[in-house]
């Protein structure tokens, strides 16, 4: 019985600072060997002359802490060598987006709603999810309305037994932050399909056509 890894990011936070918030699961069967994909990604980093940052991607979009005064160019390769290791990294992911208006700035409605997209999740594929000795949920607790939605949905849905905690900070795990890659392209796809791209998004990714046809359809492959 193989153990399973989940690694939380989300996109978005409870206030006016954005328009949508977002919670995006990667699932990794600890099987399943990444080892080779990230030494090759990191060795392409050193002949490419690349720094090895933690992959973030809003401070990269916006040229933000560990990528201040780095040019826009180093930035946009940075992001399409860690797009690469993503597409190549077995793991599937499953998001949970919503505008916040829809919740009339309720956030009890809106952590009530988290708590059904989980559980609902978790319960249509009970029979996978039961199937694994363990399951570690590898988050960094940076928002409390995530941490409660977990542990209250998994723990309804999932016996608690088999589910192991861990405190996760996106600089010690690739697949955490491929957590992250995966919400901003989410998040991104709404904003283009609602036609809110920033100047930023098409800066990185041209428009809606291209960033559906490079980005959003190979990584959509990996959807649980």
């Amino acid at each position: 019985m193989n153990e399973l890894s989940v690694f939380v990011d989300e996109s978005g936070e409870w206030g006016k600072l954005s328009e949508y918030y977002l919670i995006t699961l990667v699932f990794h069967v600890q099987s399943q060997p990444i080892t080779e994909h990230i030494e090759k990604y990191e060795r392409h980093l050193t002949d490419s002359g690349l720094p090895d940052v933690p992959f973030h991607a809003g401070p990269l979009f916006n040229g933000h802490d560990d990528y201040d005064g780095m040019d826009f160019a180093d930035r946009k390769r940075l992001f399409f060598a860690f797009f690469t290791l993503a597409r190549n990294l077995p793991f599937r992911y499953v998001t949970f987006a919503h505008r916040k208006s829809m919740f009339d700035d309720s956030k009890t409605r809106f952590e009530a709603q988290l708590k059904r997209d989980l559980a609902d999740f978790f319960l249509s594929h009970l029979d996978e999810f039961q199937s694994y000795k363990t399951i570690k949920v590898y988050y960094d607790n940076g928002q409390q309305i995530v941490t409660n939605a977990l542990k209250t949905s998994i723990g309804y849905a999932l016996s608690k037994e088999a589910v192991v905690y861990r405190d996760a900070q996106p600089k010690d795990y690739r697949l955490e932050q491929a957590a992250d890659l995966m919400c901003t392209v989410e998040l991104t796809a709404l904003k283009f399909d609602a036609g809110e791209d920033t100047a930023t998004d098409r800066k990185m990714f041209k428009d809606r056509r291209d960033f559906r046809k490079n980005y959003l359809k190979i990584l959509r492959r990996k959807q649980f």
